[in-house]
């Protein structure tokens, strides 16, 4: 009985094999069908290529001059604030050479000022030096003209003191006289 079911499934077997031998197979390897699938295969690259040329292509080109357009705008107006910001250097260059220039000038004049005022300042300081000195030589003119009038009753009195204590007698005006001639030199 064991041999009636293997033998069974044996024919079963071949017969399915059979069968797919004697099926066409995949279409696309049937020589049968190759011209339905070239047909197919050209009215789907012509829809195709319609489509591309009548849709993508013109929007695509369209895309591609809008960008190009785009990046020319671009690059002129980088040129152009180029251009400005070298103006601008430029002018900033020169601002800053005329306010260095208006310091320099600025500071002059204040130095010219300030020196002048010193200068007044130096010319009163010695016209008050000079009128302190005046006085103070008056006034030791005077010191010493008192001193030497002091020095003469010292003197004169000195020697009438001297001339009586020797025992002698003093005459004030013979005294005063050789005191004064004395001190003359």
């Amino acid at each position: 009985m064991a041999t009636e079911t293997h033998d069974a499934g044996h024919t079963a077997a071949d017969a399915a094999h059979a069968a797919a031998d004697s099926a066409p197979g995949m279409p696309q390897l049937d020589f049968a069908t190759y011209p339905n699938q070239i047909f197919w295969l050209l009215v789907t690259l012509v829809v195709i290529y319609l489509i591309l040329s009548r849709v993508a292509l013109p929007r695509i080109g369209g895309i591609l001059a809008e960008r190009t357009g785009t990046i020319t705008n671009d690059l002129a107006a980088a040129e152009d604030l180029k251009a400005k910001a070298v103006d601008a250097e430029a002018a900033y260059n020169q601002a800053l050479a005329d306010a260095r220039v208006e310091a320099q000038r600025i500071a002059a004049e204040a130095r010219a000022e300030i020196q002048a005022g010193l200068d007044d300042a130096i010319v009163k300081a010695d016209a008050e030096i000079a009128a302190k000195a005046a006085e103070s030589e008056k006034a030791i003119a005077e010191i010493r003209a008192n001193a030497l009038e002091s020095i003469k009753a010292v003197a004169d009195d000195t020697a009438v003191e001297i001339v009586t204590a020797m025992g002698g007698t003093a005459d004030a005006a013979a005294v005063s006289d050789a005191v004064a001639n004395r001190v003359k030199g």
